[in-house]
């Protein structure tokens, strides 16, 4: 601030003393450099604090602001400078070119190189936009002074024009490096992704063993520092420490890519698409019909197309001609269905209803029961593909024990089992 403070009054009495637009140009943008100063002074005291309840991101939002005020003015006192450069072309006032002018011009140009460096250094070491939009607008200022330098060359040789153009070529100058910060912090206050941060984090990410599928990535930068989201898909089996466990070491990546960083992140089960995609053709396939049983769906890999195989049941009494055209007709209803399958192979089946059995009497086997010392409940017996298959419900007293239903349970089973060779299977429901 007291550098900007020196320079103003070097340049604006040199400039007013010479009549230099050159050097009353540089003045104004000097002015500006003071008030730039004072900006980044407040921005970074207001950015430094910690987190509160109202701001639980910080406070570093505040820096970008101050670049961006910075930049505004910056804008407006180009603006100015070209326009009276324009009206000095085109018949502006004369001026002469002391020796003291070099002298002034001298002492500013030593000033603009400390201070630029110095901001410099102080942005790359602590990553403060606020310090680096400073050195970009003192290393404007260390430009335009050797522009005016240069024209003020030209005017003593005889060529008066050179000053204007000196102060054109500063307000452009300051007019391309507003336009550069005016970009830059309001990519940050919209919160666009930086694309180099965005790529390291990815990076980081990909390189996290075992392999991590990334579902989401977002980012977001205030002051030096980035806020990372992200979601990661792990298996639906895996357990609640399996996938905290892969969220650390995401956590732990990303952080290293991007130092001081703070990272977010979210765990959710990868779908299963191999399951969804036969789930899809299932449903398809039993919107045609006559269609009463499929099973055995499998999707295979047939050079880099996806094809479907299945196991398609049909009513007996169906012809080979009729079960056939039934099968291409759900072949074709589940490649419209769902684009991902190119192609469907059926195996056709009989299907074989369940009907009541009549090599096995309902009542033989309540007699069976009864010799047991058990009154059934409910007695059926059907034939099924795997043969004959009897239901039970027996009702046992409430206060027995889980154990002791089990017990007479099978060897209920056992002795129908005994008696009855031809049953494939028994299944006796035990209740109060």
């Amino acid at each position: 601030m007291a550098a900007a403070a020196v320079l103003l009054a070097l340049k604006l009495g040199a400039g007013l003393a010479s009549g230099s637009l050159g050097l009353v140009s540089e003045a104004l943008h000097s002015g500006t450099d003071l008030v730039a100063a004072a900006l980044t002074f407040f921005a970074i005291g207001v950015a430094g604090r910690p987190a509160d309840r109202s701001h639980p991101y910080g406070h570093g939002k505040a820096e970008h602001l101050a670049a961006l005020a910075e930049a505004g003015v910056l804008a407006l006192i180009s603006l100015a400078v070209a326009a009276l450069a324009v009206a000095r072309l085109t018949g502006g006032l004369e001026h002469e070119t002391a020796w003291w002018t070099f002298a002034v011009i001298a002492v500013v140009i030593a000033i603009d190189v400390s201070r630029t460096s110095a901001s410099y250094r102080a942005s790359r070491r602590y990553g403060s936009p606020a310090l680096l939009s400073n050195a970009l607008h003192f290393g404007s200022d260390l430009a335009g002074t050797l522009a005016v330098l240069g024209g003020l060359v030209a005017a003593r040789q005889g060529f008066p024009e050179g000053d204007s153009l000196a102060a054109l070529f500063v307000a452009a100058l300051v007019l391309l490096a507003a336009a550069r910060l005016i970009r830059r912090n309001v990519d940050v206050l919209m919160d666009r992704t930086p694309p180099r941060a965005e790529l390291a984090a990815r990076e980081a990410i990909a390189a996290v063993e075992p392999p991590v599928h990334v579902s989401r990535l977002r980012l977001r930068q205030a002051a030096n520092r980035h806020f990372v989201d992200v979601v990661i898909a792990v298996a639906p089996g895996a357990g609640v420490g399996q996938g905290h466990a892969v969220a650390d070491r995401v956590e732990a990546a990303v952080e290293e890519a991007l130092p001081g960083s703070d990272v977010v992140v979210h765990v959710e089960p990868r779908a299963d698409e191999a399951a969804a995609l036969r789930e899809r053709a299932l449903a398809a396939a039993f919107l045609v019909p006559q269609v009463r049983e499929i099973h055995n769906l499998a999707l295979v890999d047939v050079d880099g197309r996806t094809e479907l195989s299945l196991h398609l049941k049909l009513p007996g009494e169906l012809t080979l001609e009729q079960a056939h055209e039934l099968a291409e007709r759900v072949e074709l209803t589940i490649v419209e269905a769902v684009p991902e399958i190119h192609a469907v192979q059926t195996h056709l089946e009989p299907l074989t209803e369940a009907s009541e059995a009549e090599e096995l009497e309902p009542g033989e086997v309540e007699r069976i029961v009864r010799a047991a010392g058990v009154e059934p409940r409910e007695v059926r017996v059907l034939r099924t593909d795997e043969g004959l298959v009897a239901f039970l419900t027996l009702g046992l007293g409430a206060s027995g024990s889980l154990a002791d239903a089990h017990s007479r349970a099978s060897a209920l089973e056992e002795r129908l089992r005994a008696e009855h060779p031809e049953i494939a299977d028994v299944i006796v429901h035990t209740e109060p």
